[in-house]
């Protein structure tokens, strides 16, 4: 009775979290629109975080609808090719939020990095080169995840051999132990590689952020302005505080999914993974919206207009 209870309220909780991530990553998409639109100069780390909410809301809806019992009911699709489809997608968009995240956290460091740098050769000019990465991003992420549309089925009725539960109603066919640990090692090599250049432009924004201080100081007598302006500081921070919390979050769910692969696990071990699978996707966009000086300042303005004409 107390595992029941249990089941329930940590299922029940599942939901609120993924309509508040889904909610905020659309605030959070529709304000950069409306931004660009009134006339702000758009940043290049403005495609990177419109993409990065993208991204969180279709991986929202896709651990939503197979957490869900009412898309399981319908009789019009197979099980097998609902859990293919929304099982792919999700780790698709899993893969993207971990290569958006990185991308995000370089191209700060390469925008705040000084002209002596030899980053500096890699400031754009233009979003092209982002959009053909996002391009190439996306190829390479559906590539790697090809085998789950292949090899993951409707969870069977009885326990089978040779079978991975995913969900409470997908499971993996299992594959060859050579095949198994190709797709496995280039997971591993994108997530350690994108992982790794984010940790080292991370290093290096904090070592320019500490150095812009010693300098702030020095010069503070004498009158003369840092070069990098309090905006530019401020987006730092926060891109250290995203990228740090996706690093923790990611680290916490490996061991989860580790824990899970070894030991025979319940539902309820399933779904607090899903909810900390789900936690960096669903406080990434509160924390862009609370410290993003102009999202503050185009609310500000949304909300005098609408007291002028109220008035």
């Amino acid at each position: 009775m107390n595992q029941h209870f249990c089941f329930t309220t940590i299922r029940n909780a599942f939901y609120p979290q993924a309509a508040i991530g889904i909610s905020a990553n659309t605030f959070l998409l529709c304000l950069h629109i409306a931004a660009v639109f009134v006339g702000h100069n758009p940043r290049l780390t403005d495609l990177p975080i419109t993409h990065l909410a993208l991204t969180h809301i279709l991986m929202l809806l896709t651990m939503g609808l197979l957490a869900s019992t009412d898309i399981w009911d319908l009789q019009e699709l197979p099980g097998d090719l609902k859990c293919k489809v929304l099982i792919f997608l999700n780790r698709v968009m899993r893969g993207l939020s971990i290569c958006t995240t990185c991308v995000l956290s370089v191209l700060q460091a390469v925008t705040i990095s000084p002209s002596s740098s030899w980053l500096a050769n890699f400031k754009f000019k233009s979003t092209n080169p982002i959009v053909w990465l996002f391009l190439f991003l996306w190829v390479l992420t559906m590539c790697i995840s090809s085998n789950l549309f292949l090899c993951t089925v409707a969870t069977p009725n009885k326990t089978q051999p040779g079978i991975l539960t995913l969900t409470e109603h997908c499971s993996l066919l299992l594959m060859s132990y050579r095949d198994r640990s190709l797709f496995l090692a280039l997971m591993a090599f994108r997530d350690v590689l994108f992982l790794g250049l984010m940790v080292l432009s991370s290093a290096y924004m904090i070592i320019l952020l500490h150095r812009h201080e010693q300098q702030s100081v020095s010069l503070h007598s004498s009158r003369c302005s840092p070069k990098s302006s309090p905006e530019q500081r401020r987006a730092t921070w926060t891109i250290l505080l995203l990228t740090s919390f996706f690093v923790f979050m990611y680290c916490l769910d490996s061991i989860l999914s580790s824990l899970r692969t070894m030991w025979k696990d319940g539902p309820i071990d399933l779904y607090i993974q899903m909810m900390v699978s789900n936690g960096y996707a669903t406080t990434s966009p509160l924390l862009l919206i609370c410290t993003e000086k102009r999202i503050i300042n185009f609310l500000k303005f949304l909300l005098l207009s609408y007291i002028h004409q109220s008035s």
